[in-house]
């Protein structure tokens, strides 16, 4: 199987898709970007690569006649299983490394004990982490394992007195030497052999055999985004974050000429025309005012998952006028506000309108709203801020249509895999000529 790859570094997450011959999606990867870009750009095909594969092992369960509910609960299962089996991997690498630098360090009496502790309840839960129903607060090997190691860090240094911060230093260390190691190209097949249920039918088992066996070629990537200018492809195989927004728009929603884009670091309003090339832009300044990166601040000062921001602002009475959408304000607006007794909701409700208000500028300036329009970007995928963005949109524009794809944050991703595409048949028409 032959395929293109778009890859989009942007400043919070990297996002890889693998696109067919036929220009169909086959698979979708996203980890956290991290401080190196080639190994984040790597572990995104990994994973994009991986979702091709499962999407080969739903194909051959399909042609094997399987009921469409027998086949999503044998998947389902797989997956969790193999995704229990990649956590297992990282926590392994992850106790290797850290009681590797508590062996090396002075107090390694008392903090190695501690850490054994630690890693064993984790081993101990990987399970049922992954069991079905369970809920992640994400799916990024830092935030499951951080989170669950700093709570029980705290336990141990109460009841072992050693001190919380030794533990979660070593963790720091650490976990930025395991996320900086480079992807396992033939981790799949060891991993999804283990997770093969050992009561698994027949159909499963040979269709597991079929996807592991086929390789995928790559014909051709091309990457994209805010830190594309690291990425490891040569200059002719870099495009523009604007340009790909647009045709990766214009690719799911053929009728859409207006796409707004809210990413980690910067806010693009961008003008297509009816073959999805960009007719013009604007895009905000070095200021990261208003975009992911401002909502993942406000949330680590609630104390709240990025994901509860939405709904918790969907929950308000009313909306609170915020002045200023600038980061590094943000702290001390928001604690003013609570200290005058406003509603953390209410509150929220009022950032997620002053960000859409700011991004309702650039659109301005871009040219406007036409009739069919599409929100990308991480943002998109928060329920107040598209709320917010379908209310002024109405009272300044009128009733527009709205699209948001479930796969908006990979929108870049994807325009940058169809230049691949699009470069690859070009140098097949001229080889021929």
């Amino acid at each position: 199987m032959n395929g293109y790859v778009g890859i989009d570094l942007g400043s919070t997450t990297t996002k890889a898709i693998v696109l067919g011959e036929d220009g169909v999606i086959l698979g979708k990867g996203i980890t956290n970007s991290r401080s190196n870009y080639s190994v984040a750009c790597d572990v995104a095909l990994s994973e994009a690569l991986i979702d091709t594969r499962f999407g080969r092992i739903s194909a051959a369960l399909a042609a094997r006649q399987l009921d469409e509910e027998e086949r999503r609960r044998l998947l389902d299962e797989l997956e969790r299983r193999f995704r229990e089996q990649q956590y297992r991997r990282l926590l392994a690498l992850f106790a290797e490394r850290i009681l590797g630098h508590a062996a090396a360090a002075p107090d390694s009496d008392t903090i190695a004990p501690a850490l054994r502790g630690i890693l064993d309840r984790m081993e101990g839960e990987s399970g049922k982490l992954f069991a079905a129903g369970a809920t992640r607060r994400s799916d990024f090997f830092r935030d499951l394992a951080g989170g669950r190691f700093l709570e029980l860090a705290e336990q141990a240094a109460r009841a072992l007195q050693v001190g919380f911060d030794r533990l979660a230093g070593l963790f720091d260390r650490t976990i930025l030497e395991v996320e900086n190691l480079p992807a396992d190209e033939d981790s799949f097949s060891g991993l999804v052999a283990a997770a093969v249920p050992a009561d698994a039918p027949p159909a499963l088992t040979r269709a597991v055999s079929e996807a592991t066996a086929a390789p995928i070629t790559v014909t051709r990537s091309v990457g994209t985004g805010y830190g594309r200018a690291t990425l490891p492809f040569p200059k002719d195989q870099i495009r523009s974050e604007i340009l790909c927004h647009g045709l990766g728009a214009h690719h799911l929603f053929p009728g859409s000429r207006t796409v707004l884009d809210i990413g980690g670091q910067d806010t693009k309003a961008i003008q297509v025309d009816a073959d999805g090339i960009v007719t013009s832009f604007q895009m905000n300044d070095r200021c990261a005012a208003g975009c992911g990166r401002y909502l993942g601040y406000i949330a680590d000062e609630m104390n709240l998952g990025l994901h509860q921001l939405g709904p918790l602002a969907m929950t308000a009475k009313r909306t609170v006028r915020i002045n200023s959408t600038c980061t590094v304000f943000a702290g001390a607006e928001l604690r003013e506000r609570l200290s005058l007794g406003e509603k953390r909701e209410d509150i929220l409700a009022g950032l997620h309108r002053a960000i859409i208000l700011r991004a309702l500028s650039l659109l301005a300036r871009s040219g406007g709203v036409t009739d069919e329009f599409t929100f990308t970007g991480g943002v998109a995928k928060n329920s107040a801020a598209t709320a917010a963005l379908t209310e002024l949109i109405r009272s300044n524009y009128g009733e527009r249509t709205m699209n948001i794809s479930p796969d908006s944050i990979y929108t870049g991703a994807l325009g940058a895999a169809l230049f691949a595409r699009r470069d690859a048949e070009a140098g097949a028409e001229r080889s021929v000529a």
